[in-house]
């Protein structure tokens, strides 16, 4: 199982940002879908799930500001972020989780400027 991130960059405060997590299986195949995100010096945070059946939670840290959702035909996950403040800077990864199994992708950087 292989989990391709990407999306991140440099945003001002207030700006939005899309990530995005490619799996090389269907998504459908798996019990849930999250991202994470980890900043200098912090455990690595859950931001948001989305289950097999569509059901999502979010972190109250980003609600009302991140939105997770899925593509299933394109096998993609999705992470939109509005209203981005400075301490949503982090390494952002994405991980699946199947049969006991969690399966991460690599990080991509999320840096929110003030």
């Amino acid at each position: 199982v292989q989990l391709q991130a990407s999306g991140g960059g440099l945003v001002q405060a207030g700006g939005s940002l899309r990530l995005s997590c490619r799996v090389s299986l269907s998504i459908l195949n798996f019990n849930a879908m999250s991202w994470y995100r980890q900043a200098p010096g912090n455990q690595r945070e859950l931001v948001a799930r989305i289950f097999s059946k569509g059901a999502t939670i979010h972190a109250d840290s980003v609600k009302g500001r991140f939105t997770i959702s899925r593509d299933i035909p394109r096998n993609t996950v999705y992470l939109q972020m509005n209203s981005l403040k400075p301490e949503d800077t982090a390494d952002y990864y994405c991980k699946a989780d199947l049969a006991g199994r969690s399966y991460w992708g690599q990080g991509t950087l999320v840096t929110v400027s003030s």
